[in-house]
Order: structure tokens, then C-alpha cells, then sequence
């Protein structure tokens, strides 16, 4: 085993332990025994839209199975008063008034939802959560119909079932999912990113191009609602952002301890099969087509001065992807996870972004493709020795607008241009709104948004069990706090002040086994179900 290493740095205030590249993340103190967090931050699914009707599918002839064990746990999902007579039927919704309704498999390539900051406000409609075809739903093939609301607005009614989402019903099954986790905020891609990393979506420091992707925060300053690209990221577009406060990074950094965030495409050197290279790198799914691979905006630790590598600058080896003094400063491809754990270098906190045709987003991925990197990443996670003190969280960084029906706490109010939850500019009354960056209370932030999917699935994860807790994005960056910084805080108005950690998934206690739960990639089923 590599030996851990410290250096002291003297100076003329402080002595601070450095970790050098020859330390080992195992080695690093922890609160659990969890010596390695891999988390997949998918795209724009709503929980009900993945696990509305778990754990019964429909179970048509010829496409993947999926029967529950005996005492699967239930979840708050779509009752048969929702599936009959759900509220969206308003007639306010025009065509697209619509119960919910099952996407079959052949049907996984849909529209992308409007998931905009007011948008999903509006579709939740006070609480009623009855205006989602008006406000979130998109129109249009693909998918075809039947039913013929697919070609409505009521297309965002859809929900997959374990016929489709087929290994992200068996991950459930077997080790730990919640049904009451939520967004941050309201919001796209980028603000649920952001709030993975830092729960402070106030704070935009310098931008170009456009002033759409902010709104105001009462205090002078901006608040971030939308997707602009990172600023002086070689791949961005010309509208681009720069946030100011800390992230987890810098926490990480501060700590000695090893991480990083892998995304799809972001090696820049690697030349594609069809010849594409550099920032249009592109793949081809046989479901979605060819898309680009690379994704500026869903990167998030680039919107950090601290923690950005805006060149894509390569790691020196393998052997120093994680830590700090590399010239990739713990930004990498998701291929360099792989290559680190492979050679022994496996960090101690891991974030992976697909490419983009499996990265679950609408329109350029879906949930067969995102299927095969999931069960790529979860299948090699068991391969490797570090498994029994590992854990894989799955979730996503906004609902895409699809249909759920469960109203989460409001635990920061606001009050913008942007705001409708409660009315015109309002998301409650905004007073009592977190702080800002700038130590003032700061608007544009109302939470917690949609409900999504989030699961755990490590030896330690409770067994067929659905918590209950309330979580939002940031209870990710809480556990790694508890669990790597002794409770450390990044604070400053951050979400991780006041969220509960995804702790209340783990038993602790329990004995672990060595069974496995090694599935298909194509079809999410099990090849090995060990004696679970």
C-alpha cells in the first residue's frame, strides 16, 4: 500500500498538512466506513417519471422483465386517483390535459421538457402541481403515438417503468433508493449543478454575452437561474458565467483529500471513431443519434476560479489524477476515472458525467443509453478490491419539467422577477431568503424544486429500502462533509447549512456481504444476483 505523506508548509501564520500525490484516498480519516463516494449526476428525470409506479411494471412480452422481490417497500408515487383522475386534466392545460401514462420501451427517446427557473414554478401552480402541460410540456414527435397525447403538450405527463428503467429498478431493489429528494431550487441544468458543489447558486461574479441566465438578488448582485457556459472554458459558448464563494473542492483541497470530476468528452486529444476530436467530439446512439460529447454547462467545478482547468489540460500521469498540484487541477475525461482506478489511484470522492448520449438528458440521451453507463460504471465498481468500503450515488441535477406530483418543503423563500410559486413574483415573501455571498439575504433562490430519483448502492446500503428523509442535492456535499471534514461547512448561505445528509441510507451496523448485483447493460437485467 502506498504510504501516506505529509508535508508541512511554514508560514507566517499557520502551519498546513499537504497531501502529496503518492498518498493513498483509503488511507485519508473517515467518519464511515465509505473510503470512496463515486457519484453519477445524471440529467433531467422527475421521480415520478422514473419511479412513479415502483415496483409494478407492465410487463409486456419481449421486453425486459422486472417482478419484485416479496416485501419490496412501496413508494409516494402515482396513486390510481393520480393515474385516473390527476389534476393535470385542468382544462387550462389545452390539448395536453392528460392523465399520467406509461412510455413503453421503444418509446425512450422523448422531447425535452421547458425546465426553466418560472417555468417549473408555474407548472407546480401554488402546490396544486396541475399546470405542467401549460408551462412545462413540449409537443411533437419523437415519441410517436400511441397515446396521441405524446404529440401534445401532455407528453409530459410520460412516465418509464421497470421494463425501461430497468437496472435502475433492480439498484433499488436491492440496496437503497428515497422517495422524497429533491432540487435545490427551481431550475435547469446548471443551477442544479452548481448547487451539487456548493448549494450557493448566488454569487455570479463575471459573465458575458446575455443577461437571461440571472436575475437579480435585491442586494445588487446576480443570482444564477439558467445555462450559461463557464467562463473562459476553451468549449463555451458566448454566453458564459463565473461564480465567487467556495464549492467542496476547495473544502476537499483545504483537507488533503483526493477528488475529482469526470466528464464525458472533456479530453480533449482523444479522436472519435468518426474523426471528430477537440471540443466536437461527438457519438452516435443508435436511439438519439449523433450528438456532441462535451457539455460546458454541466460541468460545474469550471465556474470556480479555484477549481476550473478551462484549457482541459491533461493530468501528468495516471498516478496523479486527484490530487492537487496537477496541471488538470481535478477536472478530467470520465475515461480517466476508469484508467485512476484501474492503475490503483482510485480518489476519494468522484463526480461522473456521462457523455452526452448517456448522460439521461432529453433529446440528446435516454434512459436505455443512460442505463449502459450506469451499469458500466456500477458493474467495474464490484470488480475492484476497494468495493467493500464504496459507495455509487445516482442523481440528477434537474426534473427536465416532467410531471410529479409531490410538492416538496419550501425551505428558502423568494421574491424576483423570476419567482411565481406563490404569485406574481413570489415564492413566499422572500425575507427570511439565505444568505447571498455577499453576506445579504439573496433572491432567486426558491426551494427546494422537483422531486427526483436518488439512490445509493454500496455493501453498506440499507437492503430493498426506500428512506423517507428529506434530501435535496446538496445532502451529497453534506455527507462528504461529515464523512471526509469532520462536519466542516462550506456555509456562507450554502444549502448544506440547513440539509439532511444521504446518511440515513447506510446500516453501518450491519454485516456485509460479498454479494454482487452484476447486471446487463442492454437490458438492466441481472447476470449475477449473488444470494440477495
Amino acid at each position: 500500500m502506498r504510504q501516506l505523506l505529509s508535508v508541512c508548509l511554514v508560514a507566517t501564520i499557520a502551519v498546513v498538512p499537504v497531501m502529496t500525490p503518492a498518498a493513498h484516498a483509503a488511507d485519508a480519516k473517515t467518519a464511515t466506513p465509505i473510503k470512496h463516494l463515486v457519484v453519477i449526476f445524471g440529467e433531467n428525470r422527475s421521480f415520478d417519471h422514473y419511479f412513479g409506479t415502483y415496483p409494478n411494471a407492465l410487463n409486456p412480452k419481449g421486453e425486459p422483465q422486472f417482478h419484485a422481490k416479496p416485501n419490496t417497500p412501496t413508494v409516494n408515487g402515482l396513486s390510481n386517483a393520480l393515474l385516473i383522475n390527476n389534476p393535470n386534466l385542468n382544462p387550462a392545460n389545452g390539448s395536453g390535459a392528460s392523465n399520467p401514462f406509461r412510455f413503453d420501451r421503444s418509446q425512450a427517446n422523448t422531447q425535452d421538457m421547458d425546465h426553466d427557473y418560472m417555468a417549473e414554478q408555474l407548472a407546480f401552480d401554488g402546490g396544486v402541481m396541475d399546470l405542467f402541460p401549460a408551462n412545462t410540456g413540449s409537443a411533437g414527435p419523437p415519441p410517436s403515438a400511441p397515446p396521441a397525447v405524446v404529440l401534445t403538450n401532455g407528453q409530459v405527463m410520460g412516465y418509464f417503468d421497470g421494463n425501461t428503467v430497468t437496472a435502475l429498478w433492480n439498484y433499488a431493489q436491492r440496496f437503497a433508493m428515497s422517495d422524497n429528494s429533491y432540487s435545490t431550487n427551481f431550475g435547469p441544468s446548471t443551477v442544479g449543478a452548481i448547487n451539487l458543489i456548493s448549494g450557493q447558486t448566488n454569487g455570479v461574479v463575471n459573465h458575458a454575452g446575455g443577461t437571461g441566465a440571472y436575475v437579480g438578488d435585491g442586494n445588487g448582485g446576480l443570482t444564477l437561474i439558467g445555462d450559461p457556459d463557464p467562463l473562459g472554458d476553451v468549449c463555451s459558448g458566448s454566453e458564459q458565467a463565473q461564480m465567487g464563494g467556495k464549492n467542496i473542492g476547495d473544502l476537499l483541497n483545504a483537507a488533503g483529500v483526493s477528488w475529482g470530476w469526470f466528464a464525458g468528452g472533456f479530453n480533449l486529444n482523444i479522436v472519435n471513431p468518426d474523426g471528430s476530436t477537440g471540443c466536437n467530439r461527438q457519438s452516435t446512439s443508435q436511439i438519439v443519434g449523433t450528438q456532441g460529447d462535451y457539455v460546458p454547462h454541466h460541468t460545474p467545478f469550471q465556474y470556480y476560479k479555484s477549481t476550473a482547468n478551462p484549457t482541459h489540460a491533461r493530468p501528468k500521469s495516471v498516478k496523479t489524477i486527484g490530487w492537487s498540484g496537477d496541471p488538470a487541477n481535478h477536472n478530467y475525461d470520465v475515461e480517466d476515472f476508469f484508467a485512476a482506478v484501474s492503475a490503483g489511484n482510485f480518489p476519494a470522492v468522484s463526480f461522473l458525467k456521462a457523455i452526452a448520449i448517456q448522460d439521461a438528458h432529453p433529446g440528446n440521451s435516454d434512459p436505455l443509453d443512460e442505463q449502459r453507463f450506469v451499469v458500466r460504471v456500477a458493474n467495474f465498481l464490484q470488480a475492484q478490491p476497494e468495493w467493500a468500503n464504496t459507495a455509487l450515488v445516482v442523481l440528477y441535477d434537474d426534473s427536465d419539467g416532467w410531471y410529479d406530483h409531490q410538492l416538496g418543503q419550501i425551505v428558502n423563500s423568494s421574491k424576483s422577477a423570476a419567482d411565481a410559486l406563490t404569485g406574481p413574483g413570489t415564492c413566499g415573501s422572500g425575507v427570511t431568503a439565505l444568505l447571498g455571498i455577499t453576506a445579504a439575504h439573496a433572491q432567486g433562490r426558491c426551494g427546494y424544486g422537483p422531486r427526483q430519483p436518488l439512490l445509493v448502492i454500496s455493501p453498506w446500503a440499507k437492503h430493498n429500502f426506500v428512506d423517507n428523509t428529506v434530501t435535496d442535492q446538496t445532502s451529497v456535499i453534506r455527507f462528504i462533509e461529515d464523512n471526509w471534514l469532520g462536519g466542516e461547512r462550506i456555509g456562507d448561505g450554502s444549502f448544506d447549512v440547513i440539509a439532511n445528509s444521504i446518511g440515513s441510507m447506510f446500516d453501518f451496523h450491519q454485516v456485509v456481504s460479498n454479494d454482487l448485483l452484476i447486471l446487463n447493460e442492454d437490458t438492466g437485467e441481472p447476470v449475477n444476483t449473488g444470494n440477495w
